[in-house]
This record gives C-alpha cells, structure tokens and sequence, in this order.
C-alpha cells in the first residue's frame, strides 16, 4: 500500500513538474518544451522528442507557462476576430475616371467622372464591396453646345477574382443619371470594369482599373424650321469608356 502510495505520489509530482512551458528569446523566437534545469547563466529545455537545448540567461525574454500562453493566443484570435468585424461597417470607395465619349451623329469628346460609394467592404471571408452612392460625370464633345453633365445615382458591386493581396478584380454597376444641363433629361445607364486591385490592409486597397459605361438618355433638340424652332426629345444612346482610379477606404 506504501509503495503505491508513493509511486502515485512520484507521478503526480512529475506532472506538475513536466508541464511544457514556451521559452521566448529576445530575438522574438518562441521555444516550447520543459524546462529540466534553470539558473542565472544558463536555460536548459527539452522538448516533445526529448531533444535538449540549452540558452544563455542572457538570451531569454521571457517563459510562459501553458496557462501563460493558451490566454495570448486567444486574445490574438479574439483581436483579429475583431478586426474582421470591424471590416463589415461601413466603409468607401472613391472612384476617378477618365476617357472617352461617344455619340452617334457627333465627333468624339472626352468624358470625366468622380464617384464616392458607401457600402460594405467585407462580406463573409471575401473582400467584396457592395454599396450605393452619388457622383458627377460629364462628356463633353468637340461641339461646345453639346457638353452633357449628370449626377449618378447608383448602385455598385466590385470583388477580386483572387483573394490576395495583388489581385485582378472586377465590378458591375447599375444607376441613373440625373441631368445637370438643360438639354439633357437623364436616362438608366450601367458599367463595366476590369482591372487589378491591391489589398493594402483589411480595410484599404487601391486598383487600377479600365471601364466601360453604356447609358440610353433622352435629350432636348432644338430645330428651325422657316425661322420658328422647335424643341423634340429624342432618344441617344451615350458610351463612354478609359481607366479609373480607385481607393477603399
């Protein structure tokens, strides 16, 4: 009965003794394993295969203990569980573009856009942005009465085709253009884009993108007939299309 109870006694001392503790090195390397000798000079560890290492004092930071560890790593995982969902409010995109416009019956002109979405730019595991917002884009053609500004109302999707840092991405977009000059009356147009984006950090990226964009408006005509004009709306379908920058913010 003695020698059981002092076999038991062995054991749970060396339980106690035994457990694995993680030995941190001032140049930033953790070691796990358990520490079979310590004193001011000298560390001496072995780890799972039973191999021994043996550190210089001065050389370690620091020792945790499993129960040290265990609560780090989970407030790591807590911190970027976190940043994740911090991901998922409300983020923006800002979005500058340049290029050219067309439309039939009329010398090709230039066209500029300036365009600020607010949306999400996490959903899921994916960094996809989604979300709605105002702009300005105008198209001015070699004629000088013929410059045709609107105010984009829309809605926008953009995603990477590869969730990695440097990655080609897409987006489609939807919306209406309000009319900003007289002889324009708006009409429904969508976009196309293709291009590449770079994932800064969860929150932020830039991209390099080129666009297309079809819109079917309605404009004001004015003509003369025997000295008496006449004002008809007619249906024109513009196109523009070049390369826009982009930031997520």
């Amino acid at each position: 009965m003695r020698n059981r109870l002092s076999i038991l006694l062995l054991l749970l001392t060396f339980a106690l003794c035994a457990h694995a503790e993680t030995i941190i090195l001032r140049t930033g390397a953790r070691v796990k394993g358990t520490i079979v000798f310590q004193n001011e000079e000298v560390v001496i560890v072995r780890d799972a295969k039973g191999a021994r290492f043996q550190y210089p004092r001065a050389d370690v930071e620091d020792i945790l203990s499993d129960d040290a560890v265990q609560p780090e790593e989970q407030a790591a995982e807590t911190a970027e569980e976190e940043e994740i969902k911090t991901t998922k409010k409300v983020s923006a995109l800002l979005e500058i573009s340049g290029g050219s416009a067309y439309v039939p019956g009329v010398p090709a002109g230039a066209s500029m856009g300036v365009d600020l979405i607010v949306g999400s730019h996490h959903i899921g595991s994916r960094h996809i942005f989604i979300g709605g917002g105002l702009g300005y884009h105008g198209m001015f053609m070699p004629d000088e009465t013929k410059q045709y500004n609107f105010l984009p109302v829309q809605v926008a999707l953009r995603m990477p085709l590869l969730e990695q840092k440097h990655a080609p991405a897409f987006g489609v977009a939807l919306g209406y253009g309000v009319a900003l000059s007289k002889n324009y009356l708006g009409g429904i147009y969508t976009g196309l884009d293709f291009g590449y984006r770079c994932q800064i950090n969860k929150k932020t990226a830039i991209g390099a993108m080129f666009f297309a964009q079809f819109q079917q408006a309605k404009l004001k005509v004015t003509e003369t007939v025997e000295e008496v004009e006449f004002v008809n709306e007619t249906g024109r379908n513009f196109i523009t299309y070049g390369a826009k920058f982009t930031l997520y913010f």
